[in-house]
């Protein structure tokens, strides 16, 4: 096997997980702290790239797009949380799902009716659109690297947030007794407002980033939703750590698992047959692990601390 291919796969591997962290971050902030399940959590990442995109198609700036994506996404986020999301918090779980189910509807028809059902592009910025050498002779791509060097970023400065900042001893605490800080004069209702915005804010950099690598288009963010569901599943809910822990675990075994596999059963099968036994295979592999690690330890990795 040749050393370059392999770095090459790792690398794919950390740039899905870290992306697959922006996502699950801002979902298991939220849910840790206000025990909401949020659908529409996908779409979120959607208005970010389809803002990205616009506005650096009419200013020519991709890191305009990006402020952009980012605003938008937090402007979106506590809008909804304001107008929707504030009369779901003590209802029961199912409400929850029908209503941002719902959202993901208007989200998506809202998009569709903006920006029509074409999808959009975005370039590369040139500061970015270079490679870099890997061990072994091949190239890598500057931007997938650029994108592991903002998710590790990121969790740093969350990490930071949470621990070290006033508003993250709030989210804390909400995260533990939410009566509590609302007794001690806390607003309640602004912080979970910040904390939805902020979720969002990073879904909606995860949709950016991701916009200049694929297609941006109508109904992008629901197949990276799942995968955001099965990180902070095994990552452990309401946890930070948990969530990059289990955004790498995901994303490594994931694409190495596509990697492998057919090469694997290429051994002792024809090749055609190999990729799709071994294809089928690796788009199960995440859920075998995540009932694997379910059976072990049943709340996740790093499960949240309450109490």
């Amino acid at each position: 096997m040749q050393i370059a291919l392999f770095t090459e796969q790792i690398l794919n591997g950390l740039q899905l997980g870290v992306m697959l962290f922006l996502m699950a971050a801002g979902l298991t902030l939220i849910f840790g702290v206000m025990g909401l399940i949020n659908l529409a959590h996908g779409s979120l990442y959607m208005v970010g790239a389809f803002a990205c995109a616009a506005v650096a198609a009419a200013t020519g700036s991709f890191w305009l797009g990006l402020v952009a994506s980012l605003a938008a996404a937090a402007a979106a986020g506590a809008i909804v949380e304001i107008l929707v999301i504030r009369r779901l918090y003590e209802r029961e779980h199912l409400d929850q799902v029908l209503a941002t189910f719902a959202l993901i509807l208007v989200f998506s028809e809202g998009t569709r009716w903006l920006f029509g059902s074409f999808p959009l592009y975005l370039d590369i910025p040139v500061l970015l659109q270079g490679t870099v050498p890997l061990p072994g002779g091949s190239r890598y791509q500057l931007y997938r690297l650029a994108i592991i060097g903002v998710g590790i970023a990121v969790a740093v400065g969350l990490f930071l947030l949470i621990s070290r900042t006033r508003l993250g001893m709030r989210i804390r605490a909400g995260e533990s007794d939410r009566e509590m800080i609302g007794a001690l004069g806390v607003d309640i209702r602004t912080l979970y407002t910040v904390v939805f915005a902020l979720g969002a804010a990073l879904a909606g950099l995860a949709g950016a980033m991701v916009g200049a690598l694929q297609s941006v288009q109508v109904g992008m963010g629901e197949p990276v939703l799942i995968l955001a569901f099965v990180v902070i599943v095994i990552g452990g809910i309401g946890s930070i750590k948990g969530a990059l822990v289990g955004a790498l675990l995901v994303g490594l075994v994931d694409t190495m698992g596509r990697f492998l596999l057919p090469q694997v059963f290429g051994i002792f099968m024809d090749p055609s047959q190999a990729g799709l036994v071994g294809g089928a295979l690796a788009s199960m592999l995440i859920y075998i692990v995540m009932a694997v690690i379910l059976a072990v330890r049943p709340q996740g990795l790093f499960p949240a601390m309450k109490g």
